[in-house]
């Protein structure tokens, strides 16, 4: 493998390759080191964050679909200040670039998110997951109104110096609108989709499978989705797009690679095989040298007239 064709970078994100692993399906970092080597990862994103130490939404919370899985895991994390004291030193010597998602139910908890990890050098991005209720301000999701998303990025950006990823829901009518509120708020890269809101019932106790009733929607069922919100954002702003959604395989994250994206992120494959992440890697890597492509940068966008 020639690693350096490989290489990409994400404002100002170096990356040995363009393979992430997504937020939720990758723990802290450290949970799969028996399974591969972290470092030969593009970079890691951390499980998602929030001020407080949350428990999570009641089992069951998760249930498999045709194509996929539904999660309603409801944000399972330590919280800020636990995570400063005993995940940070765990996570120092991961030697791959760390990406910290944080999540907040008003922009006040953002803030205080971002400007914990401000002076955390192992932390090298932050990205910001608007797919909350802004329960401040009458419950609307963040992610769901232009308007939210641009002031959450302006107030994150001010206490954060690090490059900002502005994680996208794709529950909108006009991803567009979204990404463009993203970048004038001063989003540095914009990531997408995270799941798409769904359903199961089981028809013998008639009910909803998940005990939250609804939740998350990821997997290769929603591939098609994902390819296309980023196709069209690629063409509306001028800023890199880590694509996410159902990517699977090589052949995956090469079709989200031509669409439009400088990176992709692996999730649900990684929960089926902890070692797909890296599988992929070298999947892109032999693509690129059967089409004689001397970088992977080269192919970014190439499905756009």
């Amino acid at each position: 493998m020639n690693k350096e064709k490989l290489n990409i970078k994400l404002a100002n994100l170096q990356l040995k390759n363009p393979v992430i692993t997504a937020s939720g399906t990758f723990g802290f970092g450290t949970e799969l080191n028996e399974y591969l080597s972290v470092k030969s990862l593009g970079a890691v994103t951390l499980k998602g964050l929030t001020v407080e130490e949350s428990k999570g939404n009641a089992l069951p919370r998760i249930a498999e679909t045709p194509a996929g899985i539904l999660n309603s895991i409801g944000l399972e994390n330590p919280g800020i200040k636990r995570f400063k004291e005993k995940i940070i030193p765990a996570i120092e010597n991961l030697k791959a670039p760390i990406i910290a998602n944080i999540s907040g139910y008003s922009i006040n908890e953002f803030v205080q998110l971002a400007a914990n990890l401000e002076k955390e050098e192992s932390i090298n991005a932050i990205e910001v997951n608007v797919s909350c209720p802004n329960i401040k301000d009458g419950g609307m999701v963040f992610g769901t109104d232009a308007e939210l998303i641009y002031k959450v990025t302006q107030a994150v950006k001010k206490v954060y110096s690090g490059p900002i990823i502005v994680k996208l829901s794709p529950n909108v009518t006009d991803i567009i609108e979204m990404a463009e509120a993203a970048v004038e708020g001063g989003a540095d890269i914009i990531s997408l989709i995270n799941a798409l809101l769904g359903m199961a019932i089981d028809i013998n106790k008639k009910e909803a499978v998940l005990a939250n009733t609804f939740g998350g929607l990821s997997g290769p069922a929603v591939k098609p989705v994902a390819l296309r919100m980023i196709y069209q954002i690629y063409e509306a702003i001028d800023i890199p797009i880590i694509g996410m959604g159902g990517i699977m395989k090589g052949e995956d994250a090469v079709e989200f690679l031509l669409a439009g994206a400088s990176a992709v992120g692996v999730g649900t494959a990684t929960l089926r095989d902890p070692t797909a992440s890296i599988k992929i890697i070298s999947e892109i890597d032999e693509y690129l040298t059967e089409n004689k492509i001397d970088n992977v940068s080269e192919i970014i966008g190439k499905a756009h007239n």
